[in-house]
């Protein structure tokens, strides 16, 4: 009996063989979940990777011909790029860097750009004419522009002129046709000589003819 009862007490149930059996697959499906779902989170799939900052290796040209450290933010180096060194030169002859520097710092940056292309062409029409610069240039052409002008309005009046006479010799075919589909041909008129008296009433006929008879 004493056998018996220890066997009894050593031996396990089929029933607990069963859940001991299921227990390891549900924590490994557990672990399975969860490295899946770190692995494919939308934060590494979706998240593109930031680019690289772009990094300034000169100075601009313009304190590269002043000879000079290019700061962060120098005012002139978005105008005037290291690869287009004469562009500051022609403004820089004619203005000067400490005018260019101020006139720059008094406008707004939506203004600069345009400031900054007005002055490179003021600079390069007084070096081409010292005397008058760019007001030599407005004022020849406005002359071409004059005088274009005038040959437009020429052309105009020609044309116009031409156009008058057209309509004038138009207008006259129109009426010769008009006079001839209106009034029927006129005939030759015949001339009746019954009434004809080449002599006057009081002449005498006889006397005329009687030197033929005689």
């Amino acid at each position: 009996m004493e056998n018996s009862g220890d066997r009894n007490g050593g031996a396990t149930s089929p029933m607990a063989i069963v859940s001991n059996s299921h227990s390891p697959k549900k924590s490994t499906s557990n672990n399975n979940s969860t490295s899946s779902s770190s692995q494919l989170s939308p934060s590494s799939v979706l998240t593109p990777p930031s680019p690289p900052h772009p990094v300034v290796l000169s100075p601009c040209a313009a304190c590269k011909i002043l000879r000079r450290r290019c700061v962060e933010k120098c005012v002139l180096a978005p105008y005037f790029p290291p690869t287009d060194p004469l562009k500051f030169t022609i403004a820089h002859r004619v203005f000067g860097a400490s005018n260019i520097i101020k006139l720059l710092q008094e406008l707004p940056e939506s203004q600069r750009a345009d400031a900054v292309s007005s002055m490179v062409y003021e600079a390069n029409a007084r070096l081409r004419d010292p005397v008058y610069g760019c007001a030599g240039a407005i004022c020849q052409l406005q002359k071409q522009v004059s005088d274009l002008q005038a040959e437009l309005a020429k052309a105009q009046a020609e044309v116009l002129n031409m156009q008058c006479q057209h309509s004038n010799l138009l207008s006259m075919i129109c009426m010769e046709m008009d006079q001839q589909l209106v009034s029927p041909p006129t005939l030759p008129q015949h001339t009746s000589y019954e009434n004809l008296n080449f002599f006057p009433d009081d002449v005498n006929l006889g006397s005329v003819f009687e030197p033929l008879w005689t």
